[in-house]
């Protein structure tokens, strides 16, 4: 899937920082309607981010007048500033706030003329505040990245009606309470990261129905089970890590939108099975399943990843015998499998290291191999008894010349 992030990075690109704070200064040219399309719109003048003293061309007071009010609110709402950012936040011409980034708006018919304040990047400014219900009235701000900083509470209902906003970027802070499900209400949201903040409880179905291309939601304090809905999401992109989940991964896991490129299920307290039907992503380049408590031998669908890069299966309580078309794969660079019950490998495994590809499965049961389990733990496999395929399916599950289980390769000898 192509990137649908393009409007951070190109205001990032093009707007030159200052020490460590991740905001800009100056006037840079940004991007039109984001849509990569064709049409009439050109390129929009990003202008702000401390312009001292001067009003910007176009400049109307009267149409950054609500803009004005709930940027002072908000100012308020913040009790320490050790960076002195905000101290650039002075007067009625919010486009020359430290931060706060303007654009022409595009002609669409709604008779708008002037400025409006397009986007705010407060990255690593370390303020200390919450975040306050009238900025809702920046309804044609695209992003909003707060990262790096200090606020609490939660995100204020109100901000349903940030209409325009793409990118919310929450991440490095101390919110909390119960997943923002507000963030679900903007309509145009693509890309959400609330990652390293203390949300916690259960996950709503619907964060897999929306339209995102990046669910970002790693190290906080989620917990329960994955939704069952896991395989509508389309995003590109899907980090779970570091939380609490537990239960199966949901089977719709393996049907998910084949444009997926990275999930990340690690450390958290998953049970049961790898879905049989994994491999049908061809696209997938990273795969961490690490840290969890998944049984029962490897799906023979994952010969399928032949884009896979990264595959960790390590710290969990898999068994089996890993298969040579696994490490076949073709785009791999990094396989683990250390601690588990794997009992061998074939040929096609042993020369990982000839193709310099980092394999670990230290901490296994495969005979003549050095830094394995001790015998006494190998004799009783977790999860022996585990029946793994549990939904058929209509599609092949088996790429290649894939055998059934009983031509698995033997152990490995030394």
């Amino acid at each position: 899937m192509e990137k649908s992030w393009v409007l951070a990075f190109l205001l990032l690109q093009v707007l030159p920082t200052e020490g460590d704070f991740g905001v800009g200064a100056g006037i840079g040219v940004g991007i039109g309607n984001g849509d990569g399309g064709g049409g009439g719109g050109g390129a929009s003048v990003w202008i702000g981010g401390g312009i001292d003293g001067q009003n910007p061309p176009g400049y109307t007071a009267s149409s950054l007048s609500s803009a004005y009010t709930a940027l002072q609110a908000w100012k308020s709402a913040i009790t320490d500033d050790p960076l002195k950012v905000l101290r650039t936040w002075v007067g009625s011409n919010v486009c020359a706030y430290r931060g706060v980034f303007c654009a022409d708006p595009e002609e669409d018919g709604s008779g708008q003329t002037g400025p409006v304040v397009a986007g705010i990047d407060l990255n690593r400014a370390n303020l200390q505040g919450t975040l306050v219900k009238e900025l809702s009235v920046l309804t044609d701000m695209s992003l909003l990245h707060l990262s790096g900083n200090r606020f609490t509470g939660t995100v204020p209902e109100s901000f349903r009606y940030l209409l325009s906003l793409k990118e919310l970027d929450l991440s490095n802070n101390h919110f909390s309470g119960p997943f923002p499900t507000v963030t679900l209400l903007m309509p145009n949201l693509i890309y959400l990261d609330i990652r390293f903040n203390n949300f916690a409880g259960p996950i709503p179905d619907d964060l897999f129905n929306k339209e995102l291309d990046a669910i970002i939601i790693n190290n906080n304090q989620f917990d329960g089970e994955l939704p069952p809905n896991l395989g509508n999401s389309p995003a590109s992109v899907i980090n779970l890590a570091n939380n609490k989940f537990s239960g199966n991964i949901p089977t719709s896991f393996a049907y998910m939108n084949p444009k997926l490129k990275e999930i990340l299920f690690l450390n958290n307290q998953l049970t049961g099975c790898i879905p049989e039907g994994v491999g049908m992503w061809d696209g997938m380049e990273v795969l961490d399943l690490s840290h969890n408590s998944l049984m029962g031998h490897l799906p023979n669908s994952i010969s399928c990843l032949e884009e896979i890069e990264v595959l960790n299966l390590a710290h969990n309580k898999l068994s089996g015998s890993l298969s040579d078309l696994v490490c076949s794969l073709r785009s791999i660079v990094n396989l683990t499998v250390a601690y588990n019950f794997f009992s061998g490998f074939g040929q096609e495994c042993s020369k990982l290291f000839f193709r310099n590809v980092g394999f670990d499965f230290s901490v296994n049961c495969i005979p003549g191999r050095d830094m394995q389990r001790p015998q006494p733990d190998c004799s009783v496999i977790p999860g022996g008894g585990l029946n793994c395929l549990r939904i058929p399916s209509a599609r092949p599950l088996i790429c290649g010349l894939v055998g059934s289980p009983e031509t698995d390769p033997s152990p490995s000898s030394p």
